[in-house]
């Protein structure tokens, strides 16, 4: 006899990215701080993204990074095609010394889902594209919530200045001992 209220039971579908599965979908460029944090400030989180011209490996791709590294806060990607076969994937990452380390990381482990080694990669950073390199990285982009701070209030309050309206400044460069503290504990 035939119960009415047993159903067939599937097993669950789970895609997963395997051994250069993006191979020809990706291109090699890391964009760095083009787009704002959904988690936190920007003045602590790095966004880096990834255009991909697959909407499911656009999908994968946001998941395996998400899964796969502790230092990943978020990932993310967007919610349609940007422009036809155009996905964008989004990772955030705390703006600290760490980050140029973690980024490397990331971009050495795409190789094994595509086709490019670590010299391959470039890197996108405030209308500029140079070689990805921690090195770079780690001089072109802020790595503190200070950092960032010191560089983008500047250029604000130079406007505010201009217009004639006060300077705001949210940081203090005259506490030596508070900076050494903050500094030994990786906060600037």
């Amino acid at each position: 006899m035939h119960n009415k209220t047993s159903k067939l039971k599937l097993p669950a579908l789970s895609e997963s990215l395997s051994f250069k599965d993006l191979e020809g979908l990706m291109k090699p460029t890391v964009h760095v701080d083009e787009f704002s944090s959904k988690m936190g400030d920007d003045d602590d989180i790095i966004v880096v993204s990834f255009f991909l011209r697959d909407q499911q490996a656009a999908r994968d791709l946001m998941n395996w990074f998400e899964k796969g590294y502790d230092f990943v806060l978020d990932a993310d990607k967007s919610p349609g095609e940007l422009k036809p076969n155009r996905y964008l994937v989004y990772v955030e990452l705390r703006r600290r010394s760490t980050a140029g380390g973690h980024v490397e990381e990331l971009l050495t482990d795409l190789n094994t889902l595509t086709e490019y080694e670590l010299d391959d990669w470039v890197m996108h950073y405030k209308g500029k594209e140079v070689p990805f390199s921690r090195d770079a990285f780690d001089k072109m982009v802020p790595l503190s919530p200070r950092a960032y701070r010191e560089r983008y209030e500047k250029d604000l309050n130079e406007v505010r200045s201009a217009a004639g309206l006060p300077v705001v400044v949210s940081y203090d460069h005259r506490d030596p001992a508070l900076q050494t503290i903050q500094s030994a504990a990786g906060i600037i």
